[in-house]
């Protein structure tokens, strides 16, 4: 039988980290074994649930390129259902009413499971209690709603995080009073944050949606997302969406909590920056270029990703680095650039200047600016470095950039010219 996993997210607030990974876990489950991946919007919490966030949860989804096999299935709409099964469970003696609520009987007894991730874990039916299943409005609650949801569903496998773990127990309890054999169940680590602390918003953005935002690509935040709490085997970290699917198991999912490091985010992002083409990014630079109120032609544009993204963390870095490619207005000095002018600014000023006199007729290509500029330095008898770190100063306010001279194609002659010339006139 095919197996049939699911994603159950509460639409009470936006598409968070943890959940983000607990839907990618099951949705590389099943593209790795051909099982059906379906997904549930647990809604019956009326008070807290909107549509904007069923949106923004599927909008996160989509993001990360997760699709679902079947009709979405809304919890919310299916209270019916729940009432009916619960009245069953009444009749049968199997639950019974206490103050206009119905309870479920626990049996006493050991309520166990072979856990995919933790192997066997043990309750005590006496320590449960019997617990309220439908309210006296006759709402669901949560631990009963799931456990028909799931069975209606056929779902095989569930595969979740480990704040369910104390869930189970209850759920596998309805399964039983219903006199059916339950799913598999499988408990992931949880998320910290570097401080080892449950991930919240003290350590910064916990949503997906935020990340989008912030520059991050989606194959990288799905790349990411893979390795908080399982390992691939070896030191695979940057992987294709087909590799991941590939090495996926649930063996290969470790019991202890993940850690959600910013910078190894970042750190990832920027490989896929790297490995990028330029016309693939710029889709996504554009409208930042926008927002910054730069402009430039698309070739221009290009011309400036490229020469930039193997430096960057994120897209809004691309966006910022261009800006300063495409218009002086956006060069501001840094204190380190400020210092090390600071330092000779005689040598600094007449740098410029030397370099002004031969780049004024050179043909302008990366080759010919790097031979002329590599002949100027030969000629004063300094370092090349004493002729590329002032230009690169003038040219991007930083100390740190692409080859001067592709940094010098990159802003065009024109451009170049009239800024290495402001500099050199003292307003760097």
């Amino acid at each position: 039988m095919t197996d049939r996993v699911r994603f159950a997210p509460s639409p009470t607030g936006y598409l968070h980290v943890g959940g983000a990974r607990t839907a990618l876990f099951n949705w590389l489950y099943a593209r790795r074994t051909g099982a059906k991946f379906l997904l549930r919007i647990e809604d019956t919490d009326k008070q807290r649930s909107t549509d904007e966030h069923t949106q923004v949860i599927l909008d996160g989804l989509r993001w990360l390129g997760l699709d679902w096999d079947e009709d979405l299935t809304f919890q919310g709409a299916r209270v019916k259902r729940h009432q009916e099964v619960a009245d069953k469970l009444l009749a049968e003696g199997k639950a019974y009413l206490d103050e206009g609520v119905i309870r479920l009987r626990v049996p006493p007894g050991e309520i166990a499971w072979d856990d995919a991730v933790h192997g066997r874990i043990s309750f005590q039916g006496e320590d449960i209690k019997d617990f309220v299943i439908l309210r006296s409005d006759r709402s669901p609650l949560y631990n009963f709603a799931v456990v028909v949801d799931d069975l209606d569903m056929k779902i095989t496998l569930v595969l979740r995080g480990d704040d369910h773990i104390s869930n189970t127990p209850k759920q596998l309890a309805v399964y039983r009073a219903l006199g059916v054999e339950p799913p598999r169940f499988g408990h992931v680590p949880m998320i910290n944050g570097p401080d080892g602390k449950k991930l919240s918003k003290r350590h910064g953005a916990t949503a997906v949606g935020d990340y989008q935002h912030l520059g991050l690509l989606p194959a990288a935040m799905r790349n990411f997302l893979a390795l908080l709490g399982w390992s691939p085997g070896g030191d695979r970290e940057v992987m294709t969406l087909d590799e991941m699917i590939q090495l996926f198991s649930l063996e290969g999912i470790q019991k202890k909590a993940a850690i959600f490091d910013v910078k190894k985010l970042e750190w990832m992002n920027g490989q896929y920056l790297s490995l990028a083409t330029a016309e693939s990014l710029y889709d996504l630079v554009r409208p930042q270029l926008e927002q910054l109120g730069a402009d430039g032609r698309k070739d221009a544009v290009l011309r400036a990703i490229t020469a930039v993204k193997t430096r960057s963390r994120t897209t809004l870095d691309v966006a910022r680095q261009v800006a300063v490619r495409l218009d002086a207005k956006f060069v501001a000095l840094e204190d380190k650039a400020r210092k090390e002018i600071a330092k000779d600014t005689a040598g600094y000023t007449a740098a410029l200047q030397s370099a002004l006199e031969v780049l004024q007729s050179v043909d302008w290509t990366p080759e010919a600016l790097e031979r002329v500029l590599r002949e100027l330095a030969e000629r004063k008898g300094v370092a090349s470095g004493k002729i590329f770190q002032p230009i690169r100063i003038a040219l991007t306010g930083g100390t740190v950039s692409e080859p001067v001279n592709e940094l010098l194609y990159v802003v065009g002659k024109e451009a170049a010219l009239k800024r290495l010339a402001a500099s050199a006139t003292g307003s760097p």
